[in-house]
């Protein structure tokens, strides 16, 4: 996972460290020496994370996070403070000024790339997440808010051992929490996990089953993928929250735990597991406005379009990550319709397009552009990753035949792909134009294959092996 970090800190040698650090695993560093010039280079070049010192002349970290989480164009960028403080108070503050997580100087290493890369991971979810209600809310009259409420009510499964500690964990939490579900095992957690559930906490000191193999099955099942992981650790056990953070869970907590502290981490993860529920809530409504194909039920030309008009924009404006687009139809489906009619080729249609959501990644968008042409927009990707996507999906809509359900009968299918990557002042109708004259060619080349906008395809040795 490569991203881009302000590291900000008003002495040269700590920025120097950190840069280092951070190069080493092949971070875009963007320095900054103080707080104006922090906030300045941070609304400018929009950086995927912050690590943000806390003692600085002029204008302190506290400020600096305030500001940062003030302005609506960097509020949604993840902010660790880094700081040889020690004084829960000065936690308490940061938490309270907006930050993601502190850092204690000297920084450890394990520490520092697990947590930048959980909340690089939790950053780019949640931009695709308000990238497309921006652009449902575009065909819709609903007014969105984004104000944070106070948290109260929240339901939340904590797996501890019964003991004095969970009994003191569940009395902490009775002021937010209208129900606190405590079990001590895996196989019981395993059990209650239901989807009112908002947070889990989870320690890693359990006697029976693998904490961190938890984390690991419950991001596996798509109805948990989401849901805020607190991990409770002792000290002495980073190596172990640097795997689980890895592994997905979202924030940490080291006994003994300071109550104010829990409260705040708390709140956190509740408040945004909620603007998740409705993030998702609104797109999914929004969806009823002709935004889906009804045949397929993927995203239509109407939202796709929009979809890369952001992304475009993005990259022209903000230096964003390139954009690849894959798009694709049916080789010779004229004859399925003959062989099958028009019932038999929707059947077809439809198994492509569910292979095609099976064979990229969860931010990736599948779209119907209309009959047998389809596209798919996968953001950070460049043209060798996109043409490697691409022969994947062909291989895997050659390799087993369609049944077509009218006829009771097996059909092979292939499909033609044109691979684009976005430019330096495209719009969305040259990118689109760069793929569809891709796709063509690959279709006079003699179809089922892929070609990109250079005119490139997957050499036969590693297509085969891709």
């Amino acid at each position: 996972m490569t991203a881009r970090v302000l590291v900000v800190d008003d002495v040269e040698l700590n920025v120097k460290l950190l840069e280092a650090k951070l190069s080493s695993e092949y971070f875009q560093v963007i320095p900054a020496f103080n707080g104006p010039t922090a906030l300045e280079l941070a609304e400018a070049e929009l950086p995927d994370i912050i690590l943000l010192d806390v003692m600085m002349p002029r204008m302190d970290g506290f400020e600096v996070c305030r500001r940062l989480k003030a302005n609506p164009r960097t509020t949604d960028i993840p902010v660790v403070m880094v700081t040889a403080l020690s004084d829960i108070a000065d936690r308490l503050r940061g938490l309270e000024a907006g930050a993601d997580d502190f850092l204690t100087k000297p920084v450890n290493d394990i520490a520092l790339f697990a947590r930048v890369r959980s909340l690089i991971r939790l950053k780019r979810m949640m931009e695709e997440l308000r990238l497309r209600e921006e652009i449902c809310g575009r065909f819709s009259q609903e007014e969105q808010s984004d104000h944070p409420e106070a948290v109260r009510g929240a339901h939340i499964l904590l797996v501890e051992q019964q003991g004095f500690g969970a009994s003191r964990i569940a009395e902490t939490l009775a002021p937010i929490a209208e129900s606190v579900r405590q079990v001590g095992s895996g196989d019981e957690a395993q059990t209650v996990l239901d989807e009112s559930i908002e947070l889990i906490i989870l320690s890693l000191s359990m006697p029976d089953g693998d904490p961190l193999r938890l984390v690991s099955q419950w991001r596996a099942v798509e109805a948990f993928r989401q849901l805020p992981i607190l991990l409770l650790a002792d000290e002495g056990e980073l190596p172990r929250l640097a795997k689980g953070l890895d592994l997905g869970a979202n924030d940490y907590l080291i006994r003994p735990v300071d109550r104010n502290e829990m409260l705040a981490r708390v709140r956190t993860q509740v408040r945004r597991k909620r603007l998740q529920d409705r993030l998702h809530e609104n797109y999914r409504r929004s969806l009823s406005l002709a935004l889906t194909d009804e045949l397929t039920g993927l995203y239509n030309r109407r939202y796709v379009v929009a979809h890369i008009e952001e992304l475009v924009a993005r990259f022209n404006n903000d230096g964003a990550p390139e954009t690849s687009v894959m798009m694709f139809d049916v080789d010779h489906f004229k004859q399925v319709n003959d062989q099958f009619g028009h019932p038999g080729g929707d059947d077809a249609l439809r198994q492509l397009a569910d292979r095609a959501l099976r064979g990229v990644r969860s931010i990736d968008l599948v779209a119907r552009l209309g009959g047998e042409e389809f596209v798919v927009v996968m953001p950070e990707t460049n043209l060798h990753a996109g043409l490697t996507v691409a022969e994947r999906l062909r291989q895997s809509v050659a390799a087993e035949p369609f049944l077509i359900h009218t006829a009771g009968e097996r059909r092979p299918i292939t499909i033609s792909v044109g691979v684009a990557v976005t430019q330096p002042g495209d719009t969305v109708d040259a990118l689109l134009q760069r793929a569809d004259d891709a796709l063509y060619q690959a279709k006079n080349a003699g179809r089922n294959r892929v070609v990109t906008q250079n005119g490139e395809t997957m050499p036969a040795r590693l297509a085969a092996a891709s």
